[in-house]
């Protein structure tokens, strides 16, 4: 009697009995989109608490408050200065040491004052931009190294069939759905950094916005205070 078995296509066979170069390419999938997942985590809340902080800021802001007390409040170390208040705080500082120096007219104490919020700026956006090239690149790299891994398993595969005297999809099958996991896995990693990519640079464009006008306004402000 004969008895017929079916190959096992379970995930974890199939990882398993595939070659240890798909199995080194599964890994180096893995590691990545795990990475992916934690910095995707990690900008998430970052980019809320940014938000947040920018609200609450021009919240007070425009208020009305003293620019004076506020300049004190956030330089005592009582709070974690971030953002719109850091530019606040550069720009304020550079503008009341400049103007206590002699023979400044208005437009050279603007001009450092800008240029005192433009590297607060610079600072803070690329604080917020930190990581999204790693996801940038595992969107874009990952299902061409999942391609590989599934080139190279169909590769052995099929090598495989110069040892066998008839080839039937029997004998192919298994070697193909190990490699085809490669892409799978590939495809898996590069959507959710893809996905977040694009949103977090869309939050970051707009934060970055509000930076710049904040920055146009305050030097408004301080212009005609200056005056």
């Amino acid at each position: 009697m004969k008895i017929e078995t079916t190959p096992d296509f379970s995930f974890l066979t199939m990882v398993s009995g595939a070659s240890l170069i798909v199995q080194l390419v599964m890994l180096l999938l893995l590691l990545a989109s795990f990475m992916s997942w934690w910095f995707i985590f990690q900008k998430l809340f970052a980019l809320r608490t940014a938000i947040k902080q920018a609200d609450a800021f021009e919240t007070e802001f425009w208020s009305g408050v003293d620019l004076n007390q506020l300049f004190q409040r956030l330089t005592s170390g009582r709070v974690i200065a971030c953002g719109m208040e850091k530019i606040f705080e550069a720009g304020f500082r550079e503008y009341t040491k400049l103007k206590r120096q002699p023979g400044l007219d208005i437009s050279s104490v603007m001009d450092g004052t800008r240029r005192a919020m433009r590297a607060a700026y610079q600072r803070e956006t690329d604080n917020l931009e930190r990581k999204l090239a790693f996801l940038a690149t595992v969107g874009s790299v990952s299902p061409y190294v999942g391609l590989f891994g599934t080139v190279w398993g169909i590769m052995n595969s099929f090598r495989g069939l110069a040892n066998v005297g008839q080839a039937t999809l029997a004998h192919v099958a298994p070697g193909i759905a190990e490699a085809l996991i490669a892409t799978a896995m590939g495809l898996f990693a590069a959507i959710p950094a893809v996905i977040a990519y694009n949103r977090f640079t869309h939050d970051v464009d707009r934060l970055a916005t509000r930076y710049e006008s904040f920055m146009e306004e305050f030097s408004n402000i301080l212009q005609r205070q200056g005056h």
